[in-house]
């Protein structure tokens, strides 16, 4: 079957927000789908410790997005949720990355943030 423009922005958005980029103090540093790999092992193994905002939610946006690629046309409410629920997570590390001027965190945000626009335009149009 063919992939509607929806289901193939909703991909990408999957897959650009797992290239973000962290860095912190002592020189430690990960891309989100390290980290994100992390949470998922801790998440059978020892719950408590992953139980937060910002690991939590943009996991739920991935999975809800997940779930749209199997629907022949992406509904616009949870293609939202997914995406707000990506969204806090990336754009927050686009302002920190900002603040302390790093450009590996600026530059790793910058592929979900235009696709991000794109989708919200799209589903903008379709709904005209």
């Amino acid at each position: 079957r063919t992939r509607s423009k929806g289901n193939i922005l909703n991909l990408l958005l999957i897959f650009t927000s797992l290239s973000g980029y962290l860095e912190w103090g002592g020189g430690n540093h990960v891309l989100l789908f390290q980290a994100e790999a992390d949470v998922l092992k801790k998440l059978w193994t020892e719950p408590m410790s992953v139980v937060h905002p910002f690991t939590l939610l943009p996991l739920v946006g991935q999975l809800i997005l997940l779930y749209t690629l199997f629907q022949a046309q992406p509904g616009k409410r949870l293609t939202m949720t997914g995406l707000g629920a990506l969204a806090l997570l990336l754009v927050f590390m686009f302002v920190v990355g900002v603040i302390s001027l790093n450009f590996k965190i600026i530059l790793s945000t910058l592929p979900f943030m235009t696709v991000a626009g794109l989708t919200v335009r799209h589903y903008r149009k379709r709904q005209q």
